[in-house]
């Protein structure tokens, strides 16, 4: 069985040190994780093990995986229309919009908006989603939802159990895994929680001709990321990037869903998390090998571009965030692992790297000697 290798944690340490002794970022903590223990832990810069992060959109694969659980107990059908759940959401041509192309990103909303007022207030988000439009054909493409998708699944979640949809994640996916709640910290609990600051510099016009761009494609922008440091947003819990946890933690979770500890997923939803249902290619032309909840890092050289390292097993699933935010987990070798840091570089490119330059070295880790 691999091991766990003493010099490959040596460099990954060295790496993830780099650009905060640089004074690039300010805080940072990765975790790593074997046989369903962490190993090596690190808080770097002005943060200590307690201090919890923003993880972005490394929070969705929960909020899908509680939504396939409740599918799972016949609570609803993951391939039947969302509007058979929410019958607003059908309004405008969105009628025949299934629950498994939500997850899949392939709904078509990928920008759809919701206010301050949607955000806090169930009654008036069920009403905006009836003036959603679609702009282009359901199930015909991939294109990353960055908040809307998951705000849909969190409503199915809420409307299925008559319950918050935070609170159902944190005990139906968090709590038997050992780990606390990553959705809808309430404010007075939110003291260890690092606000995130915009660090570096955008990306230069060569860097962008070496990838044959003049531009970066659109996302959510970084005043719209500076938002999360707001209390009644951390409170919210935003299912499709709310989340705020530790490294530590996050390792831990993937341990759990790598080896279903105590049974805590049905096997069906397990097994469904690990294939892949949506391929179509990225802005990157790069196919987007995921699963209702995890993006797969594939057999086809490309695991890089999916946010996994280099050398990542067929089957390492995982989901990054914003600004470099890693996890994920590799059955191949037993590792999992997860990087947080609460400098939003401007420059997405160099944290693509970084996450990849970081889960390599991670992988490394548990090859054997």
């Amino acid at each position: 069985m691999p091991k766990v290798d003493n010099s490959a944690v040596g460099a990954l340490v060295e790496r993830a040190r780099r650009d905060v002794d640089s004074g690039l970022l300010p805080a940072a903590q990765f975790a790593l994780a074997f046989e369903g223990e962490v190993v090596v832990s690190e808080a770097l810069g002005d943060c200590t093990a307690a201090t919890r992060f923003h993880t972005y959109s490394a929070v969705k694969p929960t909020v899908a995986l509680t939504a396939m659980e409740l599918a799972a107990e016949g609570l609803f059908d993951i391939s039947a229309p969302v509007s058979d759940v929410l019958p607003s959401f059908g309004a405008n041509g969105k009628d025949a919009i299934t629950v498994s192309q939500v997850l899949l990103h392939a709904g078509g909303f990928p920008y759809a908006p919701l206010g301050r007022t949607e955000t806090t207030d169930r009654a008036a988000r069920l009403a905006a989603y009836a003036g959603w439009r679609t702009d282009w054909q359901p199930g015909s493409r991939y294109e990353y939802h960055p908040l809307s998708a998951h705000w849909v699944a969190g409503d199915i979640i809420t409307e299925v159990t008559g319950r918050p949809y935070a609170d159902v994640i944190a005990e139906r996916v968090m709590e038997p895994a050992g780990c606390s709640r990553w959705l809808g910290i309430d404010v007075e609990e939110q003291a260890d929680v690092a606000d995130v600051v915009p660090v570096g510099s955008v990306p230069t016009a060569e860097e962008l001709a070496a990838l044959g761009l003049e531009e970066l494609p659109g996302g959510i922008g970084e005043a719209a990321l500076m938002v999360f440091n707001r209390p009644w947003v951390r409170a919210a819990g935003i299912p499709g990037g709310g989340g705020i946890a530790r490294a530590e933690e996050m390792a831990r979770w993937y341990q759990a869903v790598l080896h279903n500890t105590g049974g805590f997923l049905h096997a069906e939803v397990r097994t469904d998390a690990m294939v892949v249902r949506q391929n179509h290619p990225d802005w990157t032309r790069t196919p987007a090998s995921r699963s209702h909840a995890f993006v797969l890092a594939g057999d086809d050289g490309k695991a890089a571009m999916r946010g996994h390292g280099h050398g990542a097993s067929s089957g390492a699933f995982g989901h990054s965030g914003a600004g470099g935010q890693a996890a994920w987990a590799d059955p191949a070798s037993g590792i999992s692992f997860a990087y947080l840091t609460n400098g939003l570089d401007r420059n997405d490119l160099a944290s693509a790297r970084r996450r990849v330059a970081l889960s390599t070295r991670a992988l490394a880790c548990g090859k054997k000697q």
